[in-house]
């Protein structure tokens, strides 16, 4: 079952933090062959998607979550739900959602010229 985490993201933003997967899970995993994905909604239904960027560190059990500036500065203030799996890239019938909650976009106030 996924951690349920709640994240909060200032509009227009750089956005980045880290999952240790190994303190999440309480067990070494080993994400030799991994790749992670995840995205935000509006709502669970929506068809527009913002696509996390995800790097996979294999060594220290880690997944490295980010967004650019640019990513939020797209995003309407409010709510969002979102989710992050990691796939077994040799068998990619093996997904696992590792994180998912509410995102909470508070609205930039300082715009570039």
């Amino acid at each position: 079952m996924a951690t349920y985490s709640n994240l909060f993201i200032d509009q227009g933003s750089t956005f980045n933090f880290t999952i240790d997967l190994e303190k999440t899970s309480g067990a070494s995993l080993d994400l030799t062959n991994y790749s992670a994905r995840g995205q935000i909604r509006k709502s669970y239904s929506s068809t527009a998607a913002t696509d996390f960027t995800i790097s996979v560190d294999a060594a220290n059990t880690e997944l490295n979550v980010s967004l650019t500036a640019t990513q939020t500065n797209n995003l309407k203030p409010g709510r969002y739900v979102y989710d992050i799996e990691i796939e077994d890239d040799s068998n990619p019938a093996i997904v696992t959602r590792i994180l998912q909650g509410q995102v909470t976009v508070t609205p930039r106030v300082t715009t570039t010229n």
